[in-house]
């Protein structure tokens, strides 16, 4: 009887905890932010130190504040269009990325101190929503495919492994696929062992990554970046992660106010040393806490791994990222939209409105701008029944 009624005590957390629990649930949610920053580094060619070292401020800051497992992400429709659309229309350098961290930031600030927050979720129709968030994860898995295709057999064994332990708590999925893609890469290049030998300590400290962004860059990351994640960020890394945090850790609630508050805080601190736009997330807050997290003490742990690597091994970490070979990248790439797709699945009954979220989502695999605009457009020309299915 009393373990029944432990069992059905709602979780709190007074106090942060750091023992083995809370470090398994800490990188539980590496399989979002990984292929993300991996993208960042690759395609966008941001900086390890200064992106890293925004992620793990950010995380411990959070974590000693909350305490409880609200986690830290990369801002996943900015994320995926710097990865997967940075050549088509316009180009997304890393101080387009710092600008749009910066401005999404003092949006999120000034929403929270407005009371405007409330407002946002009648401006942009939740179809247009799904539509984005649909058409960028099929946009991140064709990236994965194109990544997978570089050596198919390997990259068919590291997504056998994960499907396998999807649902083991004893050996999350992620970690089983890095130790694969580890082994995989020291058996297909020798020599790499030498060099991870030559790994060594090297203190660097970030630079003010601000001084570089011109208006051009500002007006770049605000229009094609900042604007069309809001509405995302709203749903998922406000609203969302309130509800789940709240259901969770009823003796540690939180509110959007709070939520919008670290929001603008984390990214307006993070593009000032060369963070790329975070935020919190649902998703996020249920990884941690199925792999163990009871307390924000896992965002703590997880945070301060970030910030050592970034300040004292980012000189190496063109070597040690070596150790993940492409197609496996591609896996967790492929993974990472699939995730991301999986969770805007949940359409509306009425016809025009799928339709309207479907042309979204199309045009959004191709460009988010206009995915954006004319899903907005062919919505509303339903809605009012000037075109008819």
């Amino acid at each position: 009887m009393a373990q029944a009624a432990q069992a059905a005590a709602p979780r709190t957390a007074e106090r942060n905890r750091y023992d083995l629990t809370e470090w398994a649930g800490a990188f539980g949610d590496l399989g979002t932010l990984l292929p993300f920053a991996l993208a960042y580094i690759a395609v966008v060619k941001v900086a390890p130190l200064g992106m890293l070292l925004a992620f793990g401020v950010s995380m411990i800051a959070v974590g000693l504040y909350y305490r409880t497992p609200v986690p830290v992400q990369p801002m996943k429709a900015i994320g995926a269009v710097a990865a997967t659309q940075a050549a088509q229309v316009v180009t997304i350098t890393p101080q387009v990325v710092y600008a749009a961290g910066l401005v999404t930031g003092l949006l999120w600030l000034a929403l929270a101190a407005s009371g405007l927050i409330q407002r946002l979720a009648t401006l942009v129709p939740r179809p247009v929503s799904v539509g984005i968030v649909l058409g960028l994860g099929f946009a991140f898995m064709l990236e994965g495919l194109k990544m997978m295709a570089l050596g198919w057999v390997l990259a068919a064994a590291g997504l056998a492994l994960v499907l396998l332990l999807l649902d083991n708590r004893r050996v999350p999925a992620m970690f089983a696929l890095l130790a694969f893609g580890a082994v995989a890469a020291l058996v297909l290049d020798p020599k790499l062992i030498h060099e991870l030998a030559q790994v060594h300590v090297s203190l660097r400290l970030p630079h003010f990554a601000l001084g570089q962004v011109s208006w051009h860059d500002a007006f770049i990351g605000l229009v094609f970046l900042a604007l069309p994640q809001l509405p995302l960020t709203f749903g998922n890394a406000i609203l969302g992660v309130v509800e789940a945090n709240n259901r969770e850790f009823p003796g540690r609630p939180m509110n959007a106010r709070k939520a919008a508050l670290s929001t603008g805080l984390m990214n307006v601190a993070g593009a000032a040393v060369g963070g790329v736009p975070m935020c919190h997330g649902a998703g996020g807050l249920a990884a941690h806490v199925r792999f163990g997290a009871r307390s924000g003490g896992a965002i703590v742990i997880l945070g301060s791994v970030l910030v050592i690597v970034a300040l004292l091994f980012s000189e190496s970490l063109s070597t040690l990222l070596r150790i993940f070979p492409t197609p496996v990248l591609g896996v967790m790439l492929f993974l990472a939209g699939a995730q991301l797709a999986l969770g805007s699945c949940d359409f509306s009954h009425r016809k025009e409105e799928r339709f309207a979220t479907l042309v979204t989502a199309g045009c959004s695999v191709w460009n988010v701008g206009l995915g954006f605009a004319l899903g907005w457009v062919v919505l509303a020309l339903l809605r009012r029944g000037w075109v008819r299915l």
